[in-house]
């Protein structure tokens, strides 16, 4: 049976307040040409299929035209909700949709129930258990695991639960659907913390039991335990920190004997991003950063002081600029600390060493005059005021 994995839409998000919904409907639209052309059975979505809990309108209506088309593309859909996503709104009307051929799973009750594909190769059916982002301090109830305080416990029980109904069942294959942080995994600056500590790591030898996995949470492309347990990515990159990924989904086939096998499938790239660095004039006129100028940029000035309109004047050139960072010159200050660089200094002198700590240049002619007059100023407003 063939399978598609793909997980984080985080459909209705921006990119630094720039809309990303276009460039993530074409994703999903290139999602559907694969579904044909690969003749795929089920697609799995592995949570955060909106970008918040209360997603605006163009989001619902793009995800409801994407399930549409997948399923009129002859594939079934299994999707779960992520931390951004509310569970019970994403699965409002679960049940209408299963007869459709779509099953949406967003409530913890659920883990361990699973969704069985008719096998069309002549092989065992295709039992897929998708569990939903489990919050512990809510689903452990619900799990009959009231002491658990990380998420490795409440996955754990949910996973239990999905190997005890497989057992029940005898010679299927199986695949388990998570949204989780599997320790060991890369994150991006683009997700959310699930929780401090460490507590939010799984081992992925949770996981041991299904011929495949299909995870959601981090935002690129992952492979453990041999190709069996991965993260498809997600479809748009959502950070600077993800501009060297190439977004993809997995396309997996499983034998009858349950062995899983996989590959990406790369997605359009849409408009690239670019971090660009150097002094101000270098960047609105070196050819070095004409590669940058039709994508979302962000930018590091490195001037000791940032020049006045700096971002309009650089979106004079990148027009999607979104990103600007100042980082200037540091002083070099001999190792020893400002305490000590500074001690027994007169008012001006230490006004004059403070603006070359910040600016990374002495304060000229000009500079010091105005220094002076603020001094003499402040210093005859404390005599007039008196003791």
């Amino acid at each position: 049976m063939r399978l598609l994995h793909t997980s984080d839409w985080h459909l209705g998000r921006s990119f630094h307040g720039a809309p990303l919904l276009a460039a993530q409907v074409a994703a999903l639209d290139a999602m559907v040409a694969l579904v044909r052309a690969e003749r795929i059975d089920v697609v799995l979505v592995a949570g955060d299929l909106y970008d918040r809990q209360l997603p605006p309108v163009d989001a619902v209506e793009a995800m409801s035209h994407a399930l549409a088309e997948l399923r009129g593309a002859g594939a079934q859909v299994v999707a779960i909700s992520g931390n951004h996503d509310s569970g019970r709104r994403v699965g409002f009307g679960d049940r209408l949709l299963a007869r459709a051929g779509v099953h949406v799973r967003g409530d913890v009750r659920t883990a361990g129930e699973p969704v069985v594909v008719p096998a069309a190769d002549g092989g065992p059916d295709l039992a897929v258990y998708p569990i939903p982002y489990l919050e512990p301090e809510l689903a452990r109830h619900h799990l009959d695991v009231a002491g658990a305080r990380g998420h490795e416990a409440v996955l754990r029980a949910a996973l239990g639960r999905a190997r005890a109904d497989a057992d029940r069942r005898g010679r299927m294959r199986r695949v388990a659907m998570a949204h989780a942080f599997v320790a060991g995994g890369t994150p991006c600056d683009s997700e959310r913390v699930l929780s401090v500590g460490g507590a939010g790591l799984v081992p992925v030898r949770c996981f041991a039991g299904f011929d495949y996995t299909a995870l959601g949470h981090l935002h690129g492309r992952q492979v453990f335990s041999g190709g069996r347990v991965r993260y498809s990515g997600s479809p748009v990159a959502y950070s600077f920190s993800e501009r060297a990924q190439v977004k993809s989904v997995e396309i997996v086939e499983i034998d009858a004997d349950g062995t899983a096998r996989a590959q990406a499938a790369i997605l359009p790239a849409g408009r690239g991003l670019a971090a660009i660095r150097g002094e101000f004039a270098d960047l609105l006129t070196g050819r070095a950063h004409a590669g940058a100028e039709r994508c979302w940029v962000q930018a590091t000035v490195t001037d000791p002081l940032l020049p006045r309109d700096a971002m309009a004047r650089l979106r004079g050139r990148f027009p999607h600029a979104v990103v600007l960072l100042h980082e200037p010159p540091a002083v070099d200050g001999g190792g020893a600390s400002y305490r000590e660089r500074t001690r027994g200094l007169d008012d001006l002198a230490l006004m004059q060493r403070f603006l070359a700590e910040m600016t990374g240049a002495d304060p000229g002619a000009e500079d010091r005059a105005e220094l002076r007059t603020a001094i003499d100023e402040v210093g005859r407003s404390g005599a007039e005021a008196g003791p």
